[in-house]
């Protein structure tokens, strides 16, 4: 648990070979998959590193949004700034605590997922059946540690340009 009763979900989109990104950015389109990361993350606190927050460009409505960066000076309207992701995670607990919920989001990159990973409670992965090259990856998932709670499969559609799964683990 991240902190007090407050859940930590990791929600990624994870190409079969483990890869999330390439220089900065996401390597496939899948609208299914945006419309998912939107309805999991709304009204959280959603922690992202730094260089995922400069792909997206700006703070995402309905979610407090918290930025992790080595940077001391950096300074986003309407995102909290942190420098690790500890102080991510109790500025998150108070926001969940404060807005009445009892999860926080770990939304990108690979590095700040590699560190939460072995303090999550859930992981929601959008599994493309893709196997691009990339510079960025979503730590294994080992399911001796984790069990598959539900999965819903979808197929390439003019929306999406991957077939895909929907993914929830939760920890044994």
């Amino acid at each position: 648990m991240a902190a007090s009763g407050v859940k930590l979900t990791l929600v990624a989109a994870v190409a079969k070979n483990g890869v999330i990104g390439a220089d900065n950015r996401l390597l496939w389109r899948l609208k299914s998959d945006m419309r998912h990361f939107r309805t999991l993350t709304m009204g959280k606190p959603l922690i992202m590193g730094r260089k995922t927050y400069d792909s997206i460009g700006k703070p995402l409505p309905g979610r407090h949004t918290i930025v992790i960066t080595r940077d001391p000076a950096l300074v986003i309207d309407g995102a909290d700034i942190v420098g690790s992701l500890e102080a991510a995670l109790e500025k998150g607990a108070v926001i969940a605590r404060e807005t009445g919920g009892d999860e926080i989001i770990i939304g990108g990159g690979g590095e700040i997922y590699a560190q939460a990973m072995a303090l999550a409670d859930r992981l929601e992965i959008t599994s493309v059946a893709l196997e691009p090259e990339g510079d960025a990856w979503f730590p294994p998932v080992d399911l001796k540690v984790w069990r598959e709670e539900k999965r819903a499969s979808f197929t390439k559609s003019s929306d999406d340009e991957a077939s895909f799964d929907f993914i929830s683990y939760v920890r044994r």
